[in-house]
């Protein structure tokens, strides 16, 4: 089993900045961590891709965070992070990591339990 834990959200100014981080944990020393990224949902909203990032480095983002937001790697670590700047009002959602694992004959996604990002003055 693999765990993700997020961290790093809470309660921001417009135009402040937050990083989140998310490290994987749990049974993932004989395994492939492939992609990991993040998620983010709002009220009444459908959950939405905010960033991704593979094992080697290359990453996607939604259009409308390219040029705010920041993900970024550490294979050694385990963990993805967020960097998100120049935060919106809607930006405020719950957001969470994902992980995608290799198991050699399939593939798993795991997810984190969330965290809450609120920009608000």
């Amino acid at each position: 089993q693999v765990q993700l834990v997020e961290s790093g959200g809470g309660l921001v100014q417009p135009g402040g900045s937050l990083r989140l981080s998310c490290p994987a944990s749990g049974s993932i020393f004989s395994i492939k961590i492939m992609s990991m990224g993040w998620y983010r949902q709002a009220p009444g909203k459908q959950r939405e891709l905010v960033a991704g990032i593979k094992s080697d480095g290359s990453t996607n983002y939604a259009d409308s965070m390219k040029d705010r937001f920041t993900i970024t790697r550490d294979n050694a670590k385990n963990t993805v992070y967020l960097q998100m700047n120049s935060l919106k009002p809607e930006d405020t959602a719950v957001y969470y990591c994902y992980a995608d694992i290799d198991y050699g004959t399939y593939v798993k996604a795991y997810w984190g339990q969330g965290t809450q990002v609120t920009v608000s003055s």
